[in-house]
């Protein structure tokens, strides 16, 4: 059985003052269970995972069990290029409730295709929770090739991939050669075509500000109603361009407080968007009827 089916999204860790702002963060899950959402994820990339301390992802993800209450499935990001501290941070995932771990490739030092293999064999072997691998080689530098992860899939707690590679050949010959695979999007702009190869939904940044057009764009797909998610799709294009306008989670940051729901206070060595990239992202919020006035 899927960890979900849908649209989960890579929750975004609000600060304020240089800490977590948990009120913000209780109010964010909220938001997304009542708008329709069907996973949240913690400290991935858009959460700003790698800046937070490990007592500060601790907290998060005991917080976003705490809060969700079992309405959707929690998948804490435990990756790094360390081993020993992701296999530490997914040990403390695991026994603070988590349903599932999000495990992007080692980067920086980066690995051989067989030495992603013993890295996840290795963090496997100290959890008993389902582990999904985080393919965004545009991040890590390290991309899982299909034979590869057809391997990894022999992993007993393996389930499945975030796919980013951005590269559709690369995912459509993935879907042919490890049909058992869980294979999420990566991307916003690939959910369409991700799902038309057995796909199982998308791990979503935009989400964070448009949770119902991206759980509807998946249930339409998965009732057959195919012109309704292409529409959705494409609805979405212009969020997701101001989104990724600059390094994400910058502009989604933005974003979020132009839309009210935290600050858009960053970790270096994010700053904030240049005044051209915020003219861009507040036009494509008045568009999308996110935010009013001029």
């Amino acid at each position: 059985m899927s960890i979900f089916q849908g649209c989960g999204t890579a929750i975004v860790t609000p600060f304020r003052n240089g800490e977590v702002d948990f009120n913000a963060l209780g109010r964010l899950i909220d938001f997304q269970i009542a708008e329709g959402i069907d996973a949240i994820v913690a400290c991935g990339s858009t959460g700003e995972g790698a800046t937070l301390s490990p007592a500060e992802k601790k907290a998060v993800i005991a917080f976003m069990v705490q809060c969700a209450a079992g309405r959707v499935p929690v998948i804490a990001g435990t990756g790094g290029n360390d081993t020993a501290a992701v296999i530490a941070q997914s040990i403390a995932a695991q026994n603070a409730g988590a349903d599932a771990l999000l495990v992007v490739t080692p980067y920086y030092n980066k690995t051989s295709q067989r030495g992603l293999v013993a890295h996840y064999a290795a963090v496997a072997a100290t959890v008993t929770i389902p582990i999904i691998i985080y393919n965004v080689p545009s991040r890590t530098g390290l991309n899982v090739l299909p034979a590869t992860m057809r391997e990894l899939m022999q992993i007993p707690n393996v389930v499945g991939t975030k796919e980013a590679s951005g590269n559709i050949e690369q995912i459509v010959n993935l879907a042919a050669l490890c049909p058992d695979c869980e294979l999420y999007a990566g991307n916003d702009d690939h959910v369409l075509p991700i799902l038309s190869v057995g796909g199982k939904g998308v791990i979503s940044t935009v989400s964070n500000l448009i949770p119902r057009d991206m759980h509807q764009l998946c249930t339409a797909f998965f009732a057959g109603d195919i012109e309704k998610a292409r529409a959705l799709q494409f609805k979405i294009l212009p969020i997701w361009k101001a989104a990724f306008s600059d390094v994400n989670p910058i502009p989604l940051k933005a974003m979020m407080e132009m839309a009210g729901h935290c600050t858009g206070e960053l970790r270096l060595p994010l700053i904030p968007a240049d005044a051209a990239n915020m003219a861009k992202i507040k036009a494509a919020l008045q568009n999308y009827d996110l935010i009013l006035g001029a």
